[in-house]
């Protein structure tokens, strides 16, 4: 380094009962997002082939006279926005834990595996049992934490894990689950085949009520959780010996890290099929933008929120006639950001 950055400023708020190290940087970069989602959640509602004004949308949300505008937002626009903002969010928080956890900007759930372990559970659900849009969840999140639970009982090496071998396991076994996608969808009925291919395509068409009440619940309960874990997870990014030393329980915090976010990546797919780049990019960009030291869990799933929710207004505002699917969308953009993100990065 040729030059050395300040620290960020950071504030403490205290309670009687407890303190709260708080960096107004990062707090502004989140209620800019969050205002940034409320604009871009209200905008969305007003694509699609009914023309509707943000106006009559938000009349139509509070229950408008006007009966045909209330019908479509509250029943079919509103459900797809509700589930692009927390299948983002999801993704954004469970990226930030698991490149905490792995102390590696690479340790994305859908760079090693848990995503497509995942997508193994619900394509199972769809190819097989032709599931409900609950039970494709749940399928999903149980794919997840089947994966999670291989990838982190094979990269154990002297009762600890993290770091590379996590990565570079979790690459081996997401390549082993996504021949074996492949090997159902050829097996398959052919109806459910292709249903189960448009699914694994990542999309945000056709989005109801049973798709985004998942992921919501799942957000609301998890991400609060993550939160709390957040001051052991950054004490834990500057070595499992100096954390120990504090206080920290190691395995038992990465543990409870890892499973919570494979639920939420899990449930993030469930809803909306596999979606690529959020969970990398977001926690880093949150980061780059904070200048913040410590695991960024609120502004990685605001970041990831309105990234998903950008995505879906690009792939129905571009002028083409095909439906455009996100996960498309979101790999094409990612593919390029890791190209760079690996010509960058220091461990390679």
């Amino acid at each position: 380094m040729t030059r050395t950055e300040a620290p960020p400023r950071r504030a403490v708020w205290r309670t009687r009962r407890f303190s709260v190290l708080v960096s107004p940087r990062l707090v502004a970069v989140t209620a800019v997002l969050l205002a940034l989602l409320l604009v871009l959640g209200v905008f969305a509602m007003t694509v699609g082939s009914l023309d509707i004004s943000m106006g009559d949308v938000l009349s139509a949300l509070f229950g408008g006279e006007d009966g045909r505008n209330t019908h479509v937002v509250q029943n079919l626009r509103l459900p797809r926005v509700l589930t692009a903002i927390f299948a983002g969010a999801a993704l954004g928080v469970s990226g930030a834990v698991f490149q905490s956890v792995s102390r590696n900007a690479l340790g994305s759930p859908d760079i090693i595996g848990f995503t497509t372990g995942a997508a193994t559970g619900a394509i199972t659900q769809i190819v097989i049992f032709q599931g409900t849009p609950l039970e494709i969840a749940l399928s999903a999140v149980a794919g997840g934490i089947l994966t999670a639970a291989a990838v982190y009982l094979l990269s154990r090496k002297g009762g600890v894990t993290g770091g590379y071998r996590l990565v570079l396991v979790g690459i081996g076994v997401g390549a082993v689950l996504g021949a074996l996608n492949g090997l159902m969808l050829v097996l398959g009925e052919l109806d459910n085949a292709i249903a189960a291919n448009l699914w694994l395509s990542g999309s945000l068409d056709a989005r109801n009520w049973g798709h985004a009440l998942p992921v919501m619940i799942g957000v609301v309960l998890i991400v609060p959780f993550i939160g709390a874990l957040g001051r052991r997870a950054s004490l834990m990014e500057m070595g499992d010996d100096l954390s120990q030393q504090l206080g920290v329980r190691v395995e038992r915090t990465r543990l409870l890290l890892m499973l919570a976010a494979v639920v939420l990546a899990g449930l993030a797919t469930g809803a909306a099929g596999p979606i690529a780049f959020i969970a990398l990019a977001a926690p880093q960009l949150v980061i780059r933008l904070s200048r913040s030291r410590s695991m960024p869990v609120f502004s990685a799933g605001a970041m990831g929120a309105a990234m998903l929710l950008v995505a879906d207004l690009i792939g129905q505002l571009l002028p083409v006639t095909a439906t455009l699917p996100i996960g498309r969308i979101t790999g094409i953009i990612g593919g390029f950001y890791l190209i760079w993100l690996l010509t960058r990065s220091k461990q390679v």
